[in-house]
């Protein structure tokens, strides 16, 4: 037995939860977000929660239990508060700046890096070396976090890089004479 799946994912005021032909839509303040239904997961929807149960006791259907109901949980959470994810960046020179739709990143190479920000994601940042990155939709915030980390990823000698706030990056002592 799944203890995620057990929980009814309860739905807060202002929000509504539909199933139509295979999609489960969730609308809220923030926004709408639609996730494709398994056929090994029952979704019931009803006044004030989402209850997730597996169709039979087949192992596929308990082992997508409980990770479904994590997504419907973090739609609910998604349209109701966002998601964000804070990055900061270390090393002499190395800065960003939101300039409207594009993230410019001096990383140490010969040229700035240009990313674009996606459509649903928003990027702000607070001083040169913090970049935040807010949405509604938890995956695309999170792919989004790991393409800017893939730029420059934190190294073990001087820590120097681009690092999720709250990651310890483990440090190895130099060479020796």
């Amino acid at each position: 037995m799944s203890r995620i799946g057990k929980k009814p994912v309860t739905i807060p005021g202002g929000v509504t939860a539909t199933t139509d032909e295979g999609t489960l839509t969730v609308k809220g303040p923030k926004g709408t977000l639609t996730m494709a239904m398994l056929g090994d997961v029952i979704y019931k929807v009803g006044e004030a929660e989402i209850l997730v149960t597996p169709v039979g006791p087949t192992q596929q259907a308990r082992s997508a239990w409980g990770l479904q109901r994590t997504m419907v949980q973090n739609l609910v959470t998604g349209v109701t508060e966002g998601f964000t994810k804070v990055l900061e960046i270390t090393g002499v020179g190395y800065r960003a700046a939101a300039q409207g739709k594009n993230l410019r990143l001096q990383l140490g190479y010969s040229h700035d890096v240009n990313f674009p920000v996606p459509e649903g994601i928003e990027i702000k940042t607070p001083d040169a070396n913090t970049v935040e990155i807010s949405g509604i939709d938890k995956q695309q915030v999170g792919q989004v976090a790991a393409e800017i980390r893939r730029w420059r990823k934190p190294e073990p000698y001087k820590g120097k890089g681009i690092k999720y706030r709250g990651e310890y990056i483990y440090r190895k002592e130099g060479k020796k004479k």
